[in-house]
């Protein structure tokens, strides 16, 4: 590295931060200073032209269309004392190295910064990707000159997106809403998350019921669990094969669709029958690391694992960066370099031994649609990484988790491959009737977790299996005997598609091919401030705003919202970035139109400028406003309407005289979309425009008292006070009297000899009375109001009853049993109407009812009861923890093997769920005629997978 005691030499990077580690690594001859970002951009609108410009008809755009694009630049005000001080440094300056980021961002903040300043010494760029001693030393020695190139791409697609931007968003001004905007990308990620709002509206689900079967080997004792396959060689119906527009089951599914009866039958008609192994294939288990984080895998992660926002993520990475702990944060690139790869290769050696080393470095390839692969992926900064616990003292508490990320992924992508085996088993059972029904269980264990020691990654879906996660099997065979251990009837309902997540939102933006590593956080922050979506959570709902908007660019504008042309345009740009395209030459035809480009794109259609001026006109503010939802019982149409003051109902019949606009009701604010369903929809209206019903005023304060619906259900207010509706109550009907009861809620029933306040009260689980923390439930609601002192002590003295409701009186008393002289009862239970002696008890059969069953009928339905003995006790569930010894399932979580370092590891729980909500039934049902388990259709029969 040069230097001269003669020599000053003017470093200008970003930021303070990134400036003040550098100079540590540059001698005294060196000046680092930071240029706060940009130093000039587009001006905001005509105010902020120069003055002999304002005056031309492009002026708001601050772009010269008519000659050749060329962009008005302005420095922005609150970087003029920056520059001033730039300036100055650079009197004293023999040299001025322009060390910005290394992407087409930093290298049109230095061509800028060039633009701006005018040095009359020579100017040199100095590119680093990870600011390290090395590093920064490397980057002096070797300077290279601004690639206009790369200034080029950037000033596109910056002078594109106020093309598209500023002329859409005029377009949403005058027909939806002021204020508004509208991007090249980020309306495009409006539409994604509305489209699947529409999924969500659109869907209706589905219940549908299966058998699981707990099975003991001969000569073992490890049970384990099989599920329903199929009966007959039909294959039993499960979610995906429902239609979810529908619930109902998709034409030619050729399944079985079961329901509560026929599972329950089906599990009485399999109690006690041998169960045969029929098949078992066993493969090899293997699972290869993921590639180190690029930019969006960095967010999605970092949004799984640590609950961040992407913009949350960025600036702790941000950081990380400018104080030397990782390279460079905005990349698309899965490479790394062979310094890289070489110290996490040591790295592995030393803390977890030889074994975990393949014999080859990994390399990978990214699958990022226009990917820029001339980048390093993220990862530890150096060629020697430090493990979190050696920098733990220097970083803040989420710097650290962060860094703890990026290292366990880096090292475990140069990790051994994680290896196992996978187990496929059919078990086969025969009902009495001749019925031949299929189980199918499944099994993985993990003999070397390789990389998975470090590093699980996440899923956006919650009830996806964990990748260290085994599901372990006794030792079975071909023909091997099973004996039946219970079969337990389970029903199931199925979901609509998730939500996206910031996580899944960018995944999917990445996948298609949008947006670019420096844009996916900005966006993210982009339709959150403006309005078009809000957060639940992690979830991201559009707002009916957003559904407004989309619907105005799908309907008008579609080639400017389509997925792939959004993609081709980043195409293009990296085409201008790479030389190969003139700026120019896109932007004209994209603006004024041309013939270039297939049927149906924006140039053959005019240009941008001409639709946005011809189809102005043809726009239905009304109509691009209203969103359609439903057609009530009344033959009323249901919409929402997005208005100045936010969304509201309004429902109104076809041949509606002119004039009449119908009801209308507010939509309450957070709810979303899809939850406006016909029975909110409803009791929203009961409230009217106001949102509320008066229902008279309060006779103590005077203040009225008002009916609701809020996000929660309907509620009644005075003043400050506030109170929900019991399950009893309909908001149509409620009155004054009953409201002013509800507002007593929580009411003081008294207080205990201790002089403890007993409050009754309406909870989620139902009426409860409460002293301190003990709790009681009350059998009904109206004892909220009328339970005194004293049935409150009595009832807080009782024990409690662990969540058991009352015992139900019997449907019918039948009198005592001919053969055992027992008295037989019909009584209700979870899953039907049965009889019972008091110790055995058999389910009514689907053709019998509680009316016509006869003495006789339920004397020999419990003599066959009687006859198979008294079912078996259910053990006891044993803990997950077993040993592998014993076969129980266990969960391989992420060890951490540190030799010489505190290095954290973050370990992952496997989650034994099931993509649908499940809900059990007992196996107690009709042993006797076949329940026949309903055909969902007449197709061919299908064969069971696998066969």
């Amino acid at each position: 590295m040069p230097n001269s005691a003669n020599t000053k030499r003017l470093v200008i990077v970003e930021s303070p931060a990134k400036a003040k580690t550098i100079s540590g690594y540059l001698g005294p001859n060196y000046v680092v200073e930071a240029s706060f970002g940009h130093v000039r951009d587009l001006p905001v609108g005509k105010k902020d032209m120069p003055e002999d410009l304002k005056s031309k008809p492009w002026a708001y755009l601050g772009v010269d269309v008519d000659n050749d694009f060329t962009p008005v630049y302005v420095i922005s005000a609150d970087r003029r004392k920056q520059i001033t001080r730039l300036k100055e440094l650079l009197k004293s300056a023999s040299e001025v190295y322009l060390a910005t980021d290394e992407d087409r961002e930093g290298e049109a903040i230095a061509w800028h910064l060039f633009e701006t300043l005018k040095p009359k010494v020579p100017v040199k760029r100095m590119v680093f990707h990870e600011i390290t001693r090395p590093a920064i030393q490397a980057a002096v020695a070797n300077p290279r000159e601004i690639n206009r190139a790369l200034v080029d791409a950037q000033e596109a697609r910056r002078i594109l997106d106020r093309l598209y931007g500023y002329d859409l968003s005029t377009v949403l001004w005058k027909k939806v809403q002021g204020g508004l905007s509208a991007g090249r990308v980020q309306s495009v990620a409006t539409r994604i998350v509305v489209e699947r709002e529409r999924q969500r509206m659109k869907f209706r689900s589905a219940e549908y019921w299966d058998i699981l079967a707990k099975l003991l080997p001969d000569g073992d004792t490890r049970t384990f669990n099989a599920t329903l396959l199929a009966i007959d060689g039909d294959k039993v119906a499960t979610g995906r094969d429902f239609d979810p527009e529908t619930g109902k089951v998709r034409p030619n599914a050729g399944v079985i669709h079961l329901d509560e009866q026929g599972a329950r039958g089906l599990a009485a008609r399999l109690e006690g029958r041998p169960f045969t192994v029929t098949r078992v294939e066993e493969k090899p288990y293997r699972r290869k690391p993921a590639a180190p984080f690029i930019t969006s895998t960095l967010q999605q992660e970092g949004s799984r694992k640590l609950r961040l926002s992407s913009a949350q993520t960025m600036r702790i990475a941000q950081r990380l960066y400018e104080n030397g702990y990782i390279t460079y944060m905005r990349t698309d690139s899965v490479n790394l370099s062979e310094a890289a790869i070489a110290a996490a290769r040591k790295q592995i050696l030393d803390l977890y031994g030889p074994s975990a080393v393949p014999p080859q470095p990994r390399r990978y390839t990214g699958k990022v649609k226009n990917a820029q692969e001339a980048h390093e992926a993220i990862r530890p900064a150096g060629d020697s990484f430090r493990t979190p616990g050696d920098v733990a003292k220097e970083l803040s508490a989420e710097e650290l988790r962060l860094y703890e990320l990026i290292w366990q992924r880096t090292i475990a992508s140069q990790m051994t491959d994680a290896v196992g085996n996978s187990t496929s088993v059919r078990i086969n059972a025969t009902t009495p009737a001749g019925e031949s029904v299929d189980f199918s269980t499944t099994g993985k264990t993990i003999t070397d977790p390789g990389f998975l020691r470090v590093y699980v990654e996440s899923s956006d879906d919650e009830n996806a299996e964990a990748e260290d996660a085994e599901r372990r099997l006794p030792v079975l065979v071909k023909g091997q005997t099973l004996t039946e251990k219970g079969l337990t009837a389970t029903g199931h309902t199925t979901q609509p598609p998730a939500r996206y997540t910031e996580a899944s939102l960018v995944k999917v933006m990445e996948e298609l091919g949008i947006g670019r590593p420096s844009t996916y956080a900005s966006i993210m922050e982009t339709i959150n401030n403006r309005g078009y979506v809000f957060k639940r959570g992690q979830a991201l709902i559009p707002s009916f705003l957003a559904f407004a908007v989309v619907g105005l660019l799908e309907k008008h504008f579609p080639r400017l919202v389509d997925y792939d042309f959004t993609a081709s345009m980043e195409n293009v740009l990296d085409e201008i970035a790479n030389g190969d395209e003139s700026a120019v030459d896109f932007l004209r035809p994209f603006y004024f139109g041309g013939d270039t480009g297939d049927e149906g794109s924006v140039p053959r259609q005019g240009g941008l400028k001409r639709m946005v001026t011809e189809r102005l006109g043809e726009i239905d503010a009304r109509g691009i406003n209203s969103i359609p939802l439903f057609r009530d019982e009344a033959n009323r149409d249901v919409v929402v309407r997005v208005g100045r003051y936010g969304p509201y109902l309004q429902r109104f019949l076809a041949d509606q005289p002119e004039g009449d606009e119908g009801d209308r009701a507010t939509v309450p604010d957070g709810l979303a979309p899809d939850e406006l369903t016909p029975e909110k929809v409803a009791e929203l209206f009961v409230g009217g425009a106001s949102g509320e019903r008066k229902l008279g005023e309060h006779p103590e304060t005077g203040e009225p008292i008002v009916l609701k619906s809020g996000r929660y259900g309907p509620y009644v207010s005075t003043g400050e006070k506030n109170s929900s509706l019991l399950s009893t109550q309909s908001p149509e009907h409620l009155t004054l009297e009953e409201a002013l009861q509800l507002l007593t809620l929580p009411r003081l029933v008294g207080k205990d000899p201790e002089g403890v306040d007993i409050i009754a009260s309406p909870g989620r689980y139902g009426p409860y009375i409460k002293r301190g923390t003990d709790t009681r439930s009350l059998e009904n609601e109206g004892q909220l109001f009328t339970i005194s002192l004293d049935a409150a002590m009595v009832l807080l003295q009782q024990p409690k009853t662990r969540g058991r409701a009352a015992a139900k009186p019997p449907l019918r008393e039948m009198g005592p049993d001919p053969a055992t002289e027992k008295p037989l009862v019909i009584k209700d239970g979870r899953f039907g109407p049965y009889v019972t002696d008091g110790e055995f008890n058999a389910s009514l059969r689907r053709n019998q009812t509680v009316e016509s069953l006869s003495m006789d009928e339920a004397s020999e339905m419990l003599a066959e009861k009687r006859a198979k003995g008294p079912a078996p006790k259910k053990r006891a569930a044993k803990k997950a923890t077993k040993s592998a010894e014993d076969g129980t399932t266990t969960s391989a979580s992420a060890s951490a093997a540190a030799k010489k370092t505190a290095a954290k590891k973050t370990t992952s729980a496997a989650k034994k769920t099931t993509a649908a909500k499940t809900t059990t039934a007992a196996k107690k049902a009709t042993p006797a005629k076949k329940a026949a388990p309903r055909k969902a259709t007449s197709a061919k029969k299908s064969t069971p997978p696998g066969e």
